[in-house]
């Protein structure tokens, strides 16, 4: 049996239907199909119910990704051991997000698009939050403080920042001085979250309210300039505005703790030699580039 055409059953599988797998793999919608139609063949039963929808597995479908997915891992493992040193193929899926990835991660994945020829590397740069899994990830890199998941995550750097308000805010309205006065201000935030703040060898943490939210930190920056409300945001996003004074950091006396930044994967035994390259750079990346993140811009 075909190792592409069980890699791409286990895509269908995952992705929910035909469409969403060959998004995914790269490749028309007639390939998955004929894909599919041999497996089914080879195997003489039916591994997928066809609805309007998409597609749903049946009871010997369920049984038979696991196993596919299993012998899908093994022969990538396989692959990979028998490589030239340094050679990497195949194809790399990683999501990012939009307010850092062109700016700042970018210029990793070019390079290793650069070093790494033969390997097809596909990005994509959203806010928004990505299930691996669902969306046929191979990793992504994600900034800030980590949710409990059951992604398995590699530090690659850290990532500073501050609480912050314009001068016409602080006029007006003057500026928390303690965490607690967090809550008397209206918060610029990316949804529902908790603020940190160390006080000596410990750590406060506060839920702000506000209206006003975003799912980037370029247009929060933009929201705090604009005077309506305060605002924790990482320092290579705020370093020019407080440089020119737009922006004044407040509450210094509590600094945030130093967020970080991850390249994250689905579970499994051992990464896919391109994920750890990935991670290798980017932590190399953040040691050499340690102005880039702003301890004290």
């Amino acid at each position: 049996m075909d190792i592409e055409d069980l890699q791409t059953f286990v895509a269908v599988a995952d992705a929910g239907g035909v469409s969403a797998a060959a998004r995914r793999l790269g490749v028309s919608k007639s390939v998955v199909s004929r894909r599919l139609f041999r497996i089914e063949a080879e195997l003489g039963i039916q591994l997928l119910a066809r609805t309007t929808r998409g597609a749903a597995l049946t009871e010997a479908g369920v049984t038979f990704r696991d196993h596919a997915a299993r012998a899908s891992a093994e022969m990538d493992t396989a692959r990979e051991a028998i490589l030239p040193d340094g050679d990497l193929r195949g194809r790399l899926r990683i999501a990012m997000p939009f307010s850092f990835g062109p700016t700042h991660f970018a210029p990793v994945i070019a390079e290793m698009a650069k070093r790494h020829p033969r390997l097809h590397i596909h990005s994509s740069y959203s806010d928004r939050f990505v299930d691996l899994i669902a969306e046929g990830f191979d990793c992504a890199i994600r900034v800030g403080y980590l949710q409990d998941s059951n992604l398995i995550a590699k530090r690659v750097g850290p990532i500073y920042g501050k609480l912050l308000a314009s001068p016409a805010y602080i006029k007006l309205h003057g500026a928390p001085e303690t965490p607690e006065q967090v809550l008397n201000h209206p918060a610029l935030m990316q949804g529902v979250e908790t603020w940190q703040f160390t006080d000596g060898d410990g750590i406060i943490t506060v839920q702000p309210q506000g209206s006003f939210k975003a799912d980037n930190a370029t247009a929060l920056a933009a929201a705090a300039v604009a005077g309506l409300g305060i605002a924790w945001l990482p320092d290579c996003i705020t370093y020019g505005h407080v440089v020119s004074g737009a922006l004044v950091p407040i509450m210094t006396g509590y600094p945030p703790p130093p967020a970080a930044a991850y390249v994250v994967r689905p579970p499994g035994q051992h990464p896919a030699r391109k994920i750890r390259v990935l991670t290798e750079m980017m932590t190399e990346y953040f040691k050499r580039n340690p102005d880039l993140w702003g301890l004290d811009s």
